[in-house]
Formats: structure tokens, sequence, C-alpha cells
């Protein structure tokens, strides 16, 4: 069965490997998520991944971050713009998440981009999705 929203499949992956405390998660590879998951990496909320080159389309390996005390680094995943409905914002009505304690994912002309990063090179774009 195809998944009508690939980015909701990933976060989806994340949550629930979070949920069961494994160490390590795998999804179908796409370039948008490899940059998710790369912009996500950068942000120390994952600890890495790697690129498998298995199958028709690949597999990302993604390792998830645990403090000291055992406790994921991510809280809360939230997809934002959906098929359904796109959530647009211009660099002026940039999200702030929990404070700025979180980070908000976006899909803007330079690429895969922050909610800091896209203020910083003053560019707005669709809100894929609010994580913490």
């Amino acid at each position: 069965m195809p998944v009508t929203d690939p980015i909701a499949d990933l976060l989806t992956r994340i949550r629930n490997a979070i949920m069961a405390n494994r160490k390590v998660v795998d999804c179908p590879r796409s370039k948008m998520k490899e940059q998710i998951v790369d912009l996500l990496t950068r942000e120390n909320f994952l600890r890495g991944y790697k690129v498998v080159e298995e199958g028709p389309q690949g597999t990302i390996r993604i390792a998830l971050r645990y403090g000291s005390d055992g406790r994921n680094v991510i809280t809360g995943l939230k997809r934002i713009s959906k098929p359904g409905l796109r959530q647009y914002r211009g660099v002026n009505s940039m999200p702030r998440v929990k404070n700025n304690l979180g980070i908000a994912i976006l899909s803007t002309p330079e690429g895969i981009l922050s909610n800091k990063e896209a203020r910083s090179r003053n560019v707005g774009g669709e809100v894929l999705c609010h994580i913490w």
C-alpha cells in the first residue's frame, strides 16, 4: 500500500521508535526525508543516520539520541502542513516552537531549513513539522 504522506510516515516511525525505546529506526529513503533527518542531526535531536543502498530506493537508518538519564531528546513531533491543507509562513510570521526550545522545519526555496536558519537567511516557506 503506497504511503500518501511520506513525511508523516517518517515522523510516525521516529515517534514509535521513541516510545519503544529503540536505538535505531529504518525508513524508506527519499531526498526530502534525508534532508529532514540531516537537519535533525545538525540540531542534535538525532545521533546520526546512514543511507543503506538496498532495494529500489534505499533505506535511511536513523540512530536516536538519548540523554544520560535514558530519556529521549525528542519529546514531541507534530506534522503541521498536510497534503490536504498546506501551511506557508513568511519570514515575518515564522513560528516559534515551545518558546524557541523546539524547532519548526520548513521547506524553502533554499532547501529544508529550521525556523532559525530561515529567519537568518530571510526566507519563508512551507512549515512541514514542529519538533521539541
